[in-house]
């Protein structure tokens, strides 16, 4: 697969906009480990290897286990997984899905247990983000780990 064009630097202004919304998510009170599930359950429902390459990286530099980035996928299954985190993971499928029918009210219940209503809108904006970011990586052909070096990755994937 080779990239069709770099949208990062074909509008940086863009970019920029879309990277400030990010981090502004990612300073809020939602831990880190959980906004690292649900950028790689998103990369993986939307087939994003991109993305998905990243945010396994970082969550490796940030301490994750790797049985637990393992079982992403299958977290409904997995017991490495506390509540909270199921319900962010859940939450995210939903969004990223989007029935015509829009959330269950069984998700939305779930998700209210376990996140203040300012939690649960920050990680609903995040849902938002990475799905933005996954729709203009897979559509312009984002070749994974080619911004390894940006963010201060060797060539093995790992600092």
């Amino acid at each position: 697969m080779s990239q069709r064009l770099n949208h990062l630097k074909q509008n940086p202004e863009l970019t920029a906009k879309l990277t400030e919304l990010t981090l502004a998510v990612k300073k809020g009170a939602l831990e880190k480990s959980t906004l690292s599930l649900v950028e790689i359950r998103a990369s993986q429902l939307n087939g994003c290897a991109f993305c998905l390459d990243m945010h396994i990286k970082e969550a490796t530099l940030q301490g994750e286990r790797p049985l637990r980035l393992h079982h992403v996928a299958i977290w409904r299954e997995s017991a490495l997984f506390s509540d909270r985190e199921r319900a962010a993971l859940a939450w995210t499928e939903a969004l990223t899905r989007l029935t015509p029918e829009g959330v269950p009210d069984h998700v939305y219940d779930q998700a209210r247990e376990e996140f203040s209503e300012r939690e649960l809108v920050d990680l609903t904006y995040m849902i938002m983000v990475i799905n933005a970011w996954n729709r203009a990586s897979i559509a312009f052909r984002s070749v994974p780990g080619s911004a390894d070096k940006a963010f201060g990755l060797d060539r093995a994937g790992l600092a």
